[in-house]
């Protein structure tokens, strides 16, 4: 390949974090309609580079070139100017606007006189998603609609500006099989028409479906990089931890005593169109998977242990004793957290630091006459940054920073911090890479090992399999299988299960 064909070039780039190096002289090159995967384990580095090539972060060291001419990239719109747009893994948009609306945020056409031309607006609009293949209403507002169209407003927004470059991390993370395929279609009209992309993912399956090479970072430098038709997806996770796999997600048949009082006991618990007469036990040292379709009514099940959600009849017990949870203060009083579903939403407050986020649950105990007790507080979230190996530079240092297997450990600080009896972990590995799942399985067979009492809901049957001893197998709000795990011998039986429940 010519110099001439290259895209992007990112050369000996350098980039630290109040001390804390975070990239060693990384190398990155992007052809001309080439799909480029980036991948790595937590903290590898992918998300910094990548918001250096963005504009967001600039370099401390290193080169960057476009189109083989060097630039300076020193905002989001110096970074559109050079024809790159970035395709976020949560969405940009603004709900109560039109697709219109928000692919012309900022940038609206307007009229001789000044003022806004909403009809230029929906035909320029029409005449993109034209472009792309696809029927999309300008006029609709996007709250109503699926996440597929949220995804097409977000591509098309970056086509407005012509881009060139589309830089798409982890773009099939909330979207369903149907509208990930209808993505990869698109992808390839882009290759042919010259767009070149940068694909982030974790999902190593995708990555090998639509993606010409592969880069491969870890702790800040490169590993790999070669033609994805060179590689093995065993090579590729070899890759990215460093080591090798086989054990990652190998079952290890653990003792649980069933004859104990259960640590939480749930008897025909009830939710009006969510969930119905619901039984289970959970029992001290144990891993109790949740499998079922979406709908299954696997997390609301979850908010209602946790007292986000109120039920219509059943009970809760917690070591034998019937406990009233009206609310997440109930729920917290007796002994059970919850890990929810989306951090970014549900968990974290991104503009505070990583020891504001993880001792909120806890103000209350940190408290002296009225004053939380700061040096406690660091004192609490220096010895859970070690304890769950979280990389960061300092506890002061905003949440928004830290990639996404970090931020997902300091949701599980922060409410083990509470110190449960149970702890619900609701999809507790997505949007992580490979590494980061492996660690975060890990912390929660620890938690088991300590006497804790673990509930995991995932729609990755391979981790459910790799850390339960017990399957509850749910169909349309009930519980329609118990499966011990010892006598489940694969994934597809599993599969099988779920499908047929």
């Amino acid at each position: 390949m010519s110099r001439e064909g290259l895209a992007v070039e990112l050369k000996g780039i350098v980039k630290a974090f109040g001390g804390n190096a975070v990239l060693h002289g990384v190398d990155f090159e992007l052809r001309k309609g080439e799909v480029h995967a980036l991948m790595g384990g937590n903290g590898a580095g992918k998300s910094t580079l990548m918001k250096i090539l963005e504009g967001v972060h600039a370099p401390d060291g290193g080169e960057v070139k476009v189109d083989d001419a060097p630039v300076q990239i020193r905002s989001p719109q110096e970074a559109q100017e050079n024809g790159i747009a970035m395709i976020f893994q949560e969405f940009s948009l603004i709900p109560t606007l039109s697709v219109a609306e928000n692919i012309f945020l900022n940038s609206e056409p307007r009229s001789k006189g000044g003022l806004l031309d909403d009809r230029e607006s929906r035909r320029r609009t029409r005449e993109i998603f034209a472009e792309m293949g696809e029927d999309v209403d300008p006029g609709a507002i996007v709250g109503n609609m699926p996440t597929g169209y949220w995804q097409l407003t977000e591509i098309a927004k970056a086509l407005s500006r012509e881009a060139q470059i589309l830089i798409m991390d982890e773009p099939t993370s909330s979207l369903t099989k149907t509208e990930s395929e209808a993505l990869f279609a698109l992808i390839k009209k882009f290759k042919e028409s010259g767009i070149s992309i940068v694909y982030i993912s974790h999902r190593m399956e995708e990555v090998f479906q639509v993606a010409d090479r592969v880069t491969v970072l870890r702790n800040g430098r490169n590993v790999v990089t070669d033609d994805v038709s060179n590689l093995t997806l065993e090579e590729v996770i070899d890759h990215i931890v460093g080591e090798k796999m086989e054990a990652a997600f190998e079952w290890r048949e653990r003792e649980v005593d069933q004859t104990e009082t259960p640590l939480l006991e749930v008897r025909n618990l009830s939710a009006a169109g969510r969930f119905r007469d619901v039984s289970f036990r959970l029992y001290p040292g144990e891993i109790l998977g949740l499998a079922g379709l979406m709908g299954s009514g696997r997390t609301e099940i979850a908010r209602a242990l946790f007292g986000v959600d109120k039920v219509d009849g059943g009970e809760i017990l917690v070591r034998g004793r019937p406990v009233s949870i009206r609310g997440v203060r109930d729920a917290m009083d007796a002994g059970i957290s919850l890990i929810p579903e989306d951090r970014r939403l549900q968990g974290l407050v991104l503009d505070h630091s990583l020891k504001d986020n993880l001792l909120l649950p806890l103000l209350a105990r940190l408290q002296r006459g009225g004053v939380v007790d700061d040096r406690s507080g660091e004192r609490t979230a220096r010895s859970f940054v070690e304890r769950l190996r979280i990389k960061v530079g300092s506890i002061f240092e905003p949440i928004w920073r830290l990639s996404g297997g970090n931020q997902q450990k300091v949701v599980i600080a922060k409410w083990l911090a509470a110190e449960p009896e149970v702890l619900v972990m609701d999809e507790p590995t997505a949007g992580v890479d490979i590494a980061a799942k492996t660690e975060i399985l890990d912390i929660a067979r620890g938690l088991a090992d300590s006497g804790k009492g673990i509930i995991v809901i995932s729609s990755e049957l391979i981790e459910l399999l790799a850390v339960s001893d017990r399957i509850l197998v749910l169909q349309d709000g009930t519980v329609k299988q118990v499966l011990k795990r010892r006598d489940v011998e694969s994934e597809e039986e599993l599969h099988h299960a779920v499908q047929s429940a």
